[in-house]
């Protein structure tokens, strides 16, 4: 498995595949691999001929220099992990900050049509400003024919397509599902830093949010979001900071259901220090 940090090697390296007439597919991680982003890799390996793994730990879209500082770092376990996927066809670009933002470690800004204000964005301060710059500047690099990211983040998922389509940037970007733990909860690398009770009392999210689908069969949105409320303020350690159902397609929150719309609903729980988002389809 070949392993590069420089941007000029990896480029070099995709054009030589590029000029045999390979496809590559590209899956961008933070590292602290876990397998939601191995099912990612398997799904691009089954598109693509080759595949690229960028594992980096973006700066510039933490709005919490702590958080920062204490994400996971893990590159030689990465690796490992995803030789067990493919040893062969699997290409791993870690850059240095500086190759990627060369001395100046600012975010680019982005105009997403408002998507970038809703959810995340009300309580992430600049957080997708940087998740554009980043993936904008890999696809600039690495140029894959198509690139895999989970439904986790979905609003990041809706974001990339719509940085994709705004900068005509030609690379067909692939959602894939959300994979869970045997318990529900939503495979994140945040997981692994979950204090013991924190990590028994964490299914209770996806729980919530399956329930939450079954009523919203049935009962109004506000009511749906009154229920969610309520039992997080029931709930011993887990603290609610957003629950909210919107439109798949606009992420604006629901006024009043429409049968021509397709729903989700969105949720943000602190574990103790530990942020962990989820989301559902509703209809």
């Amino acid at each position: 498995m070949e392993i590069y940090s420089d941007k000029q090697q990896i480029t070099l390296a995709i054009n030589e595949l590029k000029a045999k007439k390979l496809t590559i597919g590209m899956v961008p991680t933070m590292g602290a691999l876990h397998q939601g982003h191995l099912q990612l890799v398997k799904k691009a390996l089954e598109e693509n001929d080759k595949v690229v793994v960028s594992i980096f730990v973006n700066p510039t879209q933490f709005d919490n220099k702590e958080d920062l500082e204490k994400y996971p770092r893990t590159l030689e376990v990465d690796v490992e992990l995803l030789k067990t996927v493919n040893k062969n066809n699997i290409l791993v670009y870690a850059p240095t900050v500086n190759d990627i933002y060369e001395g100046k470690t600012i975010s680019q800004k982005f105009d997403f049509d408002g998507l970038e204000f809703e959810m995340e964005g009300k309580f992430r301060h600049g957080h997708f400003d940087g998740v554009g710059t980043i993936v904008k500047r890999f696809f600039e690099i690495v140029k894959p024919h198509k690139a895999y990211f989970g439904e986790k983040d979905f609003q990041q998922l809706a974001i990339i397509k719509k940085l994709v389509e705004k900068y005509n940037i030609p690379v067909k970007i692939v959602g894939c599902k959300i994979h869970r733990e045997a318990n529900g909860l939503a495979m994140s690398s945040r997981n692994t830093r979950l204090k013991p009770d924190y990590k028994i009392a964490a299914p209770f999210i996806y729980k919530i949010l399956k329930t939450a689908k079954e009523k919203f069969g049935t009962k109004s949105a506000n009511k749906v979001m009154e229920w969610v409320e309520n039992q997080f303020a029931k709930h011993d350690i887990l603290e609610l900071e957003y629950f909210i159902i919107a439109d798949a397609n606009t992420l604006k929150p629901i006024k009043r259901k429409s049968n021509k719309k397709t729903y989700r609903a969105f949720i943000a729980v602190y574990a103790d220090d530990i942020r962990l988002i989820d989301n559902i389809a509703l209809n």
